[in-house]
């Protein structure tokens, strides 16, 4: 048994993961369409009362929904990227950029993590929303550091699958 097959035990963890954050994404889609919904009907319904705090809540939500999947497209391959090239290239030096290109996204997602955490724990500490001053702005820049850590956690599947592939032989 490969190191290769050890290491693929783990993938399981990462379908989950994928999974709860894809969830989480969800729910917050439909809280977004839900307070944007109850604050237009505010708005132009006389007895529903106008919410003051909706569209704070909302681009934070969206905020959040922005970032995680920005995270969850690093493990379906399907941020935008220069491969119009690839079919020319050789093979090996394809593989060599897709590595490379992984340890750049990686690095950012570590600088997502610490500076975002700094600034959620700085910056954000100290601040409140006008529409809820007992709501801590941390909030808003929390989506920062979790974004980085969920983009840690699949750049490194992604990393682990591209040196896979110079070892592994495709099975056709």
């Amino acid at each position: 048994m490969s190191i290769f097959d050890q290491i693929d035990k783990i993938k399981p963890l990462y379908d989950i993961t994928y999974k709860a954050i894809m969830f989480v994404c969800k729910i917050l889609l439909i809280a977004d369409i839900f307070i944007t919904s109850y604050a237009i009907l505010g708005r132009y319904v006389p007895f529903i009362p106008d919410p003051t705090w909706s569209e704070e809540i909302v681009l934070t939500l969206m905020s959040y929904m922005a970032v995680l999947s920005a995270a969850l497209a690093i493990r379906r391959g399907a941020h935008i990227r220069m491969t119009a090239l690839d079919r020319y290239l050789p093979k090996a030096l394809v593989k060599t950029l897709d590595i490379l290109a992984d340890i750049a996204v990686l690095v950012l997602a570590f600088i997502m993590l610490t500076v975002g955490w700094k600034y959620a724990n700085g910056i954000g500490a100290k601040g409140f929303y006008p529409s809820l001053p007992k709501l801590s702005k941390r909030w808003m820049y929390m989506p920062i550091p979790i974004a980085g850590l969920v983009m840690i956690i699949f750049e490194l599947e992604s990393l682990y699958n591209h040196i896979k592939s110079i070892f592994v032989k495709e099975e056709k």
